[in-house]
């Protein structure tokens, strides 16, 4: 029963960061409005997540490509949450 519930968690877990991947795109490009309801919720998110990422990210810093930088730091999640699911949940 328990580890259903943390094979549950960590499944919500890795569908929460694809969101917030998705939802970041949509924010930057979607030049969407301070009080609008998706900028809200990816605000929401990232208040939840980046207490995760930060320690990543100040292994991993974010690529240089040109003008843009690529974040690893969420596939690096996804793939330790995959990992440790795949331990754990056999």
């Amino acid at each position: 029963m328990f580890v259903n519930l943390v094979c549950t968690v960590l499944q919500v877990a890795i569908w929460v960061l694809i969101a917030w991947i998705v939802l970041s795109y949509v924010v930057i490009f979607g030049r969407l409005g301070w009080d609008h309801p998706v900028r809200r919720l990816y605000d929401g998110l990232t208040k939840v997540i980046e207490p995760v990422m930060r320690p990543i990210r100040n292994v991993i810093p974010p690529l240089r490509i040109g003008g843009a930088a690529l974040d690893l730091s969420p596939l690096i999640v996804i793939l330790g949450i995959t990992l440790v699911s795949r331990i754990i949940c056999r």
